[in-house]
C-alpha cells in the first residue's frame, strides 16, 4: 500500500485546496467566511478522507469513498454558487471543475476496486 500523500488523487486533491484558498481570497468580505471557508474545509476534508481510505481495509474504505464523492459534489455546488454569485473568476471556476472531475473520476474508479476486491 502506497503512502497516501504519493497517490494521484490526494496530489488532485491538494491542488484543489490551494485553488480553494486562492477563491477565498478573491471573494468579498459578506460572503469570505461563510461561502470561502466552507468550500476550503470541505476540500481539507477531502484530503482526509483519501488518507483513511487508503489506510483502512477494504469494507471500511469503501465508506470513506462514498463520503469523500459527497463532498466533492458539495464543493462542485459551493464553487458553482460562488461563480454564478461572480465572487470567483471563470479562471478558477474552470480549474476547480476539471480538478473535481478527476478527483470524481479517480474516486469512482477507487470504489469500484474496492467493492470488487475479494475478502481476506
Amino acid at each position: 500500500m502506497a503512502l497516501h500523500t504519493e497517490l494521484p488523487i490526494y496530489r488532485t486533491g491538494v491542488r484543489l485546496l490551494d485553488l480553494a484558498i486562492k477563491a477565498q481570497v478573491q471573494m468579498p468580505r459578506t460572503v469570505k467566511r461563510a461561502l470561502g471557508e466552507k468550500i476550503t474545509q470541505h476540500c481539507v476534508e477531502i484530503l482526509d478522507l483519501m488518507a483513511l481510505a487508503n489506510a483502512s481495509q477494504r469494507e471500511v474504505r469503501a465508506r470513506y469513498i462514498d463520503k469523500l464523492l459527497t463532498q466533492q459534489r458539495a464543493i462542485t455546488v459551493l464553487l458553482r454558487v460562488s461563480f454564478d454569485s461572480r465572487y470567483i473568476s471563470r479562471e478558477i471556476w474552470a480549474d476547480s471543475i476539471e480538478l473535481l472531475g478527476s478527483i470524481g473520476k479517480q474516486a469512482g474508479g477507487w470504489l469500484k476496486t474496492a467493492n470488487r476486491a475479494p475478502a481476506v
